[in-house]
């Protein structure tokens, strides 16, 4: 198994012992559980909450950082974007990394394209932040962060650069998942999806892709930490 990997639970365990209701982290399941869980009518007729469960979130992950076009707009920039993600269906929320074939990796490219061409104008960088929104909002696709690329492009032996969101990179995910199926699902099975209103586990589970996300990041933020430290 060509991506078979011994360290996913301890990797995984670093991160999720941070999983507090008041910790950073947790934005994601404040996000992730709000776009799962609202009908395309709840999304659009509260839109300025859509719009701040989504900008903080992205605001906790870093994308709003001093370098970021973001700084120059205010929440009401989401709106076109909120507006696409109330037209999908609910069954785009059923992918998943275990079931990337061609037609749902096709869908997944096909909103990464949408989404970039609603929020991305001029030479922007994108793929950083709308990964970030797809995992946020939808849980079907890893982040592709500098961590990560830098975590998952080792693991591959740089057969995959994780540079852009393609097939190519999808299909090398979906063989990682393959190759780490036993670790990935046990991880699912244990790690819950936490209630903004009572800070409780919801009856929702973490996604497949924030599973390998978290993985990633936490093993490229630690490869990291080595070379400064050397």
């Amino acid at each position: 198994m060509l991506y078979f990997q011994n360290d996913i639970a301890d990797t995984v365990n670093q991160f999720s012992v941070k999983h507090c209701p008041n910790d950073r982290y947790a934005s994601f399941d404040y996000c992730y559980g709000y776009f799962k869980s609202s009908s395309s009518e709840q999304l659009l007729e509260d839109m300025e909450k859509s719009c701040l469960v989504l900008g903080f979130y992205l605001a906790s992950w870093g994308m709003m950082r001093g370098s970021s076009f973001l700084l120059g707009h205010s929440i009401k920039y989401f709106e076109p974007l909120i507006e696409y993600i109330a037209e999908q269906d609910k069954s785009i929320w059923d992918i998943d990394v275990d079931n990337y074939n061609e037609q749902n990796i096709d869908t997944i490219l096909e909103i990464y394209t949408n989404c970039k061409d609603l929020l991305i104008h001029g030479n922007n960088a994108h793929l950083t932040l709308i990964t970030k929104i797809l995992l946020g909002v939808f849980g079907f696709v890893p982040a592709f962060d500098r961590y990560f690329k830098d975590a998952f492009s080792s693991i591959s032996s740089n057969k995959c650069g994780y540079s852009v969101c393609n097939q190519n990179a999808l299909r090398h995910i979906h063989q990682f998942y393959l190759d780490n199926k036993y670790e990935v699902d046990s991880l699912v099975d244990e790690l819950v999806i936490l209630d903004f209103i009572t800070g409780e586990p919801s009856g929702l589970r973490y996604p497949k892709a924030k599973i390998i996300d978290m993985y990633g990041f936490t093993k490229g933020l630690n490869m990291s930490l080595s070379i400064k430290a050397s």
